[in-house]
């Protein structure tokens, strides 16, 4: 079933209700549960297309998404780590998957509007998630600042102070014990309030980078909604035309039934009128007859 399941969410988009539809009625005690099984919008299923057509370029994304979360971590328990690098390796993963995805929708002629980028964006930025890869039925959001959150915020140990060096004046030396641990505080300080700033400010980034992708994902999902409202108008306009068509032939057909009918009449009232002749005749020689008697 799960093979049957995974080649369900492979097929084009517009196949996927009917065959749905059809592997519920075959499940047996399962049918309920594949029936409830959601049709993906444009934006999930094209990211699903890419896990089953372009593995590599899915999980490299994955592995990068992975690694950037755990320089995160890093920095923010006051280790050390490359989020440049990290950074840069996830949105060229993103970028690799998200032309695969546009890719898909071109070939499978489906449109690529500038909100189902945004979409196919905004779930490739959440990966990886709980959903079975390949499976995805909804756009995805980003966990963003709060994926870190309970992470603590510490700052790397000091260096240990360098010992004062020998020959050096007794007074020197003293002031120096006294100023090298204020400094090292102040230092301290500095870093500390300089991570919660940043941590401020990513913060902010990602709630204002969270609310446009809402906003994406929200008009993938109208987009999606009024794709398929047109698809309905569509079959409806064609079960409308053909009745119509058909409607037509039946009326033709019937004026060809009427025209038919009137011939016959007309021929019918001629065959009368000539047999009405032919008794008028008889009468008139059966007539004659009797006068001659």
């Amino acid at each position: 079933m799960d093979s049957r399941i995974d080649a369900l969410y492979q097929l084009p988009l517009d196949e996927f209700t009917a065959a749905r539809n059809t592997l519920a009625r075959e499940a047996g005690a399962d049918g309920r549960d594949v029936k409830a099984l959601q049709k993906p919008p444009i934006a999930a299923w094209a990211v699903n297309q890419v896990y089953w057509t372009r593995r590599a370029d899915y999980e490299a994304l994955v592995e990068a998404a992975t690694t950037l979360r755990a320089a995160h971590e890093a920095v923010l328990s006051g280790k050390q780590a490359d989020l440049r690098a990290a950074g840069k390796d996830h949105e060229e993963a993103i970028e690799r998957v998200l032309t695969a995805a546009l890719a898909v929708l071109r070939d499978a002629g489906q449109p690529a509007t500038d909100a189902t980028k945004g979409a196919i964006q905004t779930t490739l930025r959440a990966l990886p998630t709980g959903d079975p890869p390949g499976r995805l039925s909804r756009v995805l959001q980003p966990g963003g600042f709060e994926m870190l959150s309970g992470i603590s915020l510490r700052t790397a140990p000091s260096s240990k102070a360098a010992a004062p060096a020998r020959g050096t004046k007794a007074a020197a030396s003293k002031a120096a014990r006294g100023t090298e641990p204020e400094a090292e505080a102040g230092a301290l300080a500095r870093a500390r309030e300089g991570v919660t700033a940043a941590a401020r400010d990513v913060k902010i980034a990602e709630q204002a980078a969270r609310r446009e992708e809402f906003e994406a994902a929200r008009a993938a999902r109208e987009e999606d909604k009024a794709v398929r409202a047109l698809e309905t108008a569509r079959e409806e306009l064609e079960a409308a035309e053909r009745a119509a068509r058909e409607a037509q032939d039946e009326a033709k057909a019937a004026a060809a039934r009427r025209e038919a009918a009137r011939t016959r009449a007309r021929e019918s009232d001629d065959a009368l009128s000539a047999a009405r002749a032919r008794l008028a005749d008889a009468e008139k020689a059966v007539a004659a007859l009797t006068r001659k008697k």
